[in-house]
């Protein structure tokens, strides 16, 4: 079969990536890829023009259509080649709402009985500033209601924190919520659907801050590993249960079937409580989901679209994956381009490398964005996953590279 992956992410690297390792495709292009794509199979389609994705599926004959990114499925890009015959992977923009407004997706998880923090809605600056000057009991969360990369949220600590994240964030016609900050560790439970079956992945664990010991301001994702430790297989199935499930029960029934992935953000707890939902493949857990996946992910992706998702079709590996987010200087702030990347070549076969943030140019790879690579392992241990991949990682080089050197340090601070 021939697939077109829509995105330029590590996401869609690895989605490219596990098509072709494990015989779904025989041919697979991605618009627009990155660096470390084949360039004979990156494509220069503007994703905001539909029918230019509509004509180069007809003219290289694909037979599927996975998308990678929010924002195209936010933009309506499943319902436009669904409606053109093409098939697809991934919700409709109705469906992808529950990530592309948080507001909306407090709405489901009410409705539907998720647990979840309470919370209240707040439009502008003036309201939400009124309340901030008012709040006498801190932590508290702020969240901006649409699709922000990963970054329309804060955890604010003081009145100061959360006063510069409003001065930064938020506009005068901005909606907005604050909710309560909840105590735990977090771990994300994806899960895929085809609209009335929900089939949850192994649990995996993201490192949002940039810095060592979750310092510093948040970012897209500084690494992640998989299984986690803290979400083991009593904790999945109830959040299959009493979760995913719920959720896709819910849309079904207000005309919004949801098929594809939803991702749920959890603080583990009493309550396994949903921090957010996301439509798609998380970025970085994507990394070390895809590679512990057994069978063919173009089986899956199938069944999801045709409606056939059964018990029984996803299934892991017992191994271990842990990958590591190589950053450019200034990351998540303002970020240098266009440094060379070195060593790529270098790296043991045993270790993938997916790109993100990377573009060729020449015999060359540059860096072309905030976050560059993740660099993955796979091992028996997540112990050895982790001594492997930091025994590589400095192999590759290039100009302000930085990483974090503690990823999976909650799973081996467990004892």
């Amino acid at each position: 079969m021939r697939y077109l992956v829509i995105g330029s992410g590590g996401r869609e690297h690895v989605i490219y990536w596990r098509l072709l390792y494990d015989g779904s495709a025989s041919e697979v292009y991605v618009a627009p890829g990155n660096g470390g794509i084949d360039p004979a199979h990156c494509v220069n389609i503007n994703l905001n023009r539909h029918n230019d994705i509509i004509e180069f599926c007809r003219s290289k004959k694909i037979d599927f259509v996975v998308i990678g990114p929010e924002a195209p499925l936010a933009d309506g890009v499943a319902d436009t080649l669904s409606a053109a015959g093409i098939p697809v992977f991934g919700p409709s923009a109705k469906a992808a709402k529950i990530e592309g407004s948080k507001i909306f997706a407090k709405e489901i998880m009410e409705k539907s009985k998720v647990p979840t923090a309470s919370h209240r809605d707040f439009t502008g600056k003036k309201e939400i500033t009124e309340f901030i000057k008012n709040c006498n009991k801190y932590p508290i969360v702020i969240k901006l209601d649409g699709l922000a990369a990963g970054k329309g949220v804060v955890v604010a600590e003081n009145e100061e924190q959360a006063l510069s994240f409003v001065l930064e964030s938020v506009k005068e016609n901005s909606l907005l919520f604050v909710e309560d900050f909840l105590e735990g560790e977090e771990a994300s439970v994806l899960g895929i659907s085809d609209g009335e079956t929900v089939l949850p992945f192994i649990s995996a664990q993201d490192h949002k801050r940039v810095f060592d010991g979750d310092k510093g301001p948040n970012t897209g994702g500084m690494g992640a590993y998989a299984p986690a430790p803290v979400a083991g297989r009593e904790v999945i199935e109830r959040v299959g249960r009493e979760i995913h499930k719920p959720v896709i029960d819910i849309m079904k029934n207000q005309g919004i079937p949801f098929k594809g992935i939803l991702y749920a953000g959890l603080m583990i707890g009493k309550e396994n409580n949903v921090l957010e939902f996301n439509a798609r493949f998380g970025d970085p857990e994507a990394q070390v989901l895809l590679p512990l996946l057994e069978g063919k992910i173009g089986d899956l992706f199938i069944a999801s679209y045709e409606g056939k998702l059964k018990e029984g079709m996803l299934k892991f590996s017992d191994k271990h994956a842990i990958t590591v987010v190589m950053a450019s200087k200034g990351y998540p702030s303002d970020y240098e381009k266009g440094k060379l990347i070195r060593g790529l070549d270098s790296v043991s076969k045993d270790i993938l490398v997916f790109h993100a943030g990377t573009v060729r140019n020449g015999d060359g790879i540059y860096t072309n964005g905030g976050r560059v690579l993740a660099v993955t392992a796979v091992a028996d241990s997540l112990e050895k996953a982790r001594e492997r991949v930091y025994s590589e990682i400095d192999k590759i080089k290039f100009d302000g590279a930085h990483y974090r050197k503690d990823i999976g340090y909650r799973a081996f601070n467990r004892g």
